[in-house]
């Protein structure tokens, strides 16, 4: 008898050790995972009834099952059934209005998404997701009509464009390029109208611009901008570099700069500081410039840029300066993207139109740098500086000294290096510092627009 309830006492072991086994088995194994899949869709309250919703359907034990119903309160369709198990950990789904038809009587749809994964859990069932989506169809594009932009735009320079944009669901404005910029418009004067300066890279063969207005429903709108091109040929340079410049300059740039730490090779330090470094200073401008205001604007009358009395220019924009040394061709190369102007010895620079000062420190081979935003996507920037009489987050007053001329950074003589930008793009100073280019180009251009806005 001991014997038996000894044999009954290690089975009665053995059968807990193996419920709790399985228990264990169950909590932990992937197999037995509890969580229901995740799912995102690409719309959000609104849908046109014509391009695809597209549904991420995301579960570490695959996919088992998915179904997508589309109903109105009178019709229901299935329009995309899955009953394919799968393993994958994310799989995507297109949701298309049923065949056949295009438009439904109500206002909006309900969009039903069920998912059941592989897992074994709830009885070898799996886990399932269920939501129901209310999407208002909107089938309208946006109302856009451009009203004023500049006649002309010339390879390095700027323009302006001017539109009306409206749509009760508007969601995104922008101006795209052929060349990658996406231009942001600012509110102009009146709800439901807005402008933006647009600029052609010095780098870009071609331009084009078409503003592109998008609801929430995804409907589009576009209308290219009715600009004439005209083409500028800038300068090519070809510099042969000497020995006393790389033992020179470079060298004593080559001994503050990170990115040439461990470099001995001087010809190695030229090319990294001419590219490298340059880049890197260049992608904080850019940065730095690229940011417009959301706030309705209501003027914008520019005097021209006259930032050095008695400036004599030294240097054009848009110069591409190849390198070479000692027969070595195309050592490097670069476009210099300023205006270089020289005057006296730490001559006076002043702010020739208000404005805020966003950036006053070293950057580079830009050395001392001020930048000053002046609304309207429009900056300046003055390089060089063997002073900074501003701080970011001054304002600037027209007329005002903000900084003196100098040898900061890659500086051979004393000058400034004079830039403008245009939402993050670099242009033609000469432009900005002509009145009549001013005038025929911006302020015209604006004042004719605003007759139109408020006579509406």
């Amino acid at each position: 008898m001991r014997r038996g309830r000894n044999g009954s006492g290690i089975i009665g072991w053995i059968l807990v050790v193996l419920v709790l086994g399985a228990v264990g088995f169950m909590g932990f194994s992937p197999k037995f995972e509890r969580q229901a899949p995740q799912v995102t869709i690409s719309q959000d309250g609104y849908w046109n009834f014509r391009d695809p919703i597209h549904v991420s359907v995301e579960d570490r034990s695959g996919l088992k099952s998915f179904k997508a119903t589309i109903s109105t309160p009178h019709d229901e369709w299935v329009v995309v059934e899955d009953n394919t198990p799968s393993h994958e950990a994310k799989r995507t789904f297109d949701i298309l209005p049923p065949k056949g038809v295009r438009r439904v009587e109500s206002t909006s749809v309900t969009l039903t998404i069920k998912a059941t994964d592989n897992s074994l859990w709830g009885l070898f069932m799996g886990n399932t997701f269920k939501q129901e989506y209310t999407l208002v169809i909107d089938q309208r594009q946006p109302t856009l009509a451009i009203i004023g932009n500049s006649y002309k735009i010339q390879k390095g320079g700027t323009a302006i464009v001017i539109f009306k944009a409206e749509d009760a669901h508007l969601q995104s404005l922008k101006i795209e390029t052929n060349f990658g910029k996406t231009f942001i418009a600012q509110p102009f004067v009146k709800e439901g109208y807005y402008a933006s300066l647009v600029a052609w890279p010095v780098q870009a063969e071609s331009f084009s611009a078409t503003v592109v207005a998008r609801d929430s429903a995804g409907n589009v709108a576009k209308s290219t901008v009715p600009l004439r091109l005209k083409d500028h040929v800038y300068r090519t340079s070809n510099i042969e570099l000497s020995d006393a410049f790389l033992e020179g300059k470079i060298a004593e740039l080559a001994n503050t700069y990170d990115q040439t730490a461990g470099v001995t090779d001087r010809l190695e330090q030229f090319k990294i500081i001419n590219e490298k470094v340059r880049a890197d200073n260049e992608k904080i401008i850019h940065d730095v410039t690229s940011k417009v205001s959301d706030t309705m604007i209501t003027d914008f009358n520019p005097q021209p840029f006259y930032p050095l009395v008695n400036g004599q220019k030294v240097a054009d924009f848009g110069d591409h300066r190849i390198y070479s040394y000692k027969g070595q061709q195309n050592i490097s190369s670069a476009y210099h993207m300023g205006l270089d102007l020289a005057s006296v010895h730490m001559g006076s620079i002043i702010a020739s139109n208000g404005g805020k000062t966003v950036f006053a420190q070293p950057n580079g081979i830009y050395g001392n740098l001020p930048i000053i935003d002046h609304g309207f996507g429009l900056y300046t920037l003055y390089g060089h500086c063997s002073e900074l009489h501003v701080q970011e987050g001054d304002s600037v007053n027209a007329g005002q000294e903000i900084a003196k001329t100098g040898l900061s950074g890659y500086a051979m003589g004393d000058h400034l290096h004079f830039g403008v930008l245009v939402q993050g793009i670099e242009v033609r100073p000469e432009e900005w510092m002509d009145t009549k280019w001013i005038h025929d180009n911006i302020t015209d251009v604006i004042e004719s627009a605003k007759v139109i806005i408020n006579q509406h």
